[in-house]
């Protein structure tokens, strides 16, 4: 079911060989779990940046629901951001260039994911167009912005209907997939890159 990626990770200057597929499984399983999207990708390759797995779930906890179940940016794009600045993010202010590269793979990995699943947006991934209130609550915008306080913060419970239902276990397999073809892609492009000096 998983496609056979293998990807040689740098870090610490300790070459690494990960396969991709057990990744991508990784993050369905934890999805599977009851984590949220953006945890179970996340914490799918977060041992390659050296965050632990709690750290990690904590770090991508509040992505979930598409950011706090306001059905904004799905949190398995969420998780990869996340994983974007582990790869590529700057750690000094003034490094202009080093936020260009990290804000280039950002537009790439979510490119890819749009391009597969038709949005990054939750609520058209969930095919709701319009968030619909709470059991006999009444529409809320907070100080006139217009963010989704729509949905109650308690998330559905994870059952077989939820996941016979909704899309999401597909999309975490989907934005983890992105991502191990990403460091699959980066690797072939650094050995093709010694192999030519």
């Amino acid at each position: 079911m998983y496609m056979q990626l293998q990807i040689h990770v740098n870090a610490n200057n300790m070459t690494r060989e990960i396969d991709s597929s057990d990744r991508i499984q990784r993050a369905v399983e934890l999805f599977m779990q009851g984590y949220g999207c953006c945890q179970s990708v996340v914490c799918a390759f977060s041992d390659l940046y050296g965050l632990d797995e709690e750290m990690a779930l904590k770090v991508s906890a509040g992505f979930g629901g598409g950011v706090g179940r306001m059905r904004m940016m799905c949190g398995a794009c969420s998780a990869l951001v996340i994983l974007a600045g582990l790869e590529k993010g700057q750690t000094r202010g003034e490094d202009r260039e080093g936020k260009a590269a990290c804000y280039q793979l950002v537009r790439q990995l979510l490119e890819t994911f749009r391009q597969r699943n038709g949005s990054i947006i939750c609520a058209e991934l969930l095919q709701r167009k319009t968030p619909q209130p709470p059991l006999g609550g009444e529409p809320k915008f907070d100080g006139g912005s217009q963010l989704n306080t729509l949905e109650p913060c308690m998330p559905d419970e994870r059952n077989a209907e939820y996941y016979r239902v909704r899309p999401c276990a597909r999309k975490v397999e989907s934005a983890a997939r992105v991502f191990a073809e990403y460091l699959a892609s980066s690797e072939t492009s650094r050995k093709e890159g010694k192999s030519l000096a």
